[in-house]
């Protein structure tokens, strides 16, 4: 059997092209080079961005993060608190919260979102949020992030007028 020249197959075969481009200029492995504190993350529709920050400190929230509109000023606060047996992690997302002593119906009012956190990789083997210092998940599941921004003092003219996706991809690594 008589091979073609190999610009004949990448001519014929798209996917060869791609697999050839890949093979000199693979692409970053950025889940493994990134830990989750660096960590961005955006939604399906670039919507959405999902930014974790150090925490810095000892305390009983395990991730913080800030989840910007994308297109507006629009910032909310997010934490991570983990379970008490480590193997979930209940994030809440707040938007405008008082400071100083505020209510159990104070709280209630500025949360946009509470759930359980989960990540996945590329295979989409779900697990638990990565800790601090650990490599970043590939994908964040936050379920009925999107309903529960539309019900919540986010949403609305002047504010957040798309609803993001329940799962968030991995863009990058901050510096």
């Amino acid at each position: 059997m008589i091979m073609p020249a190999m610009s004949t197959m990448v001519k014929q075969t798209p996917l060869y092209g791609a697999m050839l481009i890949f093979a000199v200029n693979p692409l970053p492995a950025f889940a493994a080079e990134c830990a989750q504190e660096k960590a961005v993350y955006v939604d399906m529709d670039n919507a959405y961005e999902l930014r974790f920050e150090p925490m810095g400190s000892e305390s009983s929230v395990s991730n913080r993060f800030k989840l910007a509109v994308r297109n507006t000023a629009i910032v909310a606060e997010g934490v991570v608190m983990r379970t008490d047996d480590q193997l979930r992690a209940d994030g809440r997302i707040m938007f405008e919260c008082p400071e100083g002593d505020v209510t159990g119906a104070d709280l209630r009012a500025c949360t946009v979102w509470q759930g359980m956190v989960y990540a996945s990789d590329l295979k989409g083997h779900i697990r638990a949020l990565p800790a601090e210092g650990e490599s970043a998940a590939d994908r964040l599941f936050l379920p009925a992030l999107g309903p529960s921004i539309r019900k919540s003092s986010l949403w609305g003219k002047g504010k957040a007028t798309v609803a993001p996706w329940d799962v968030l991809s991995l863009k990058g690594c901050n510096q």
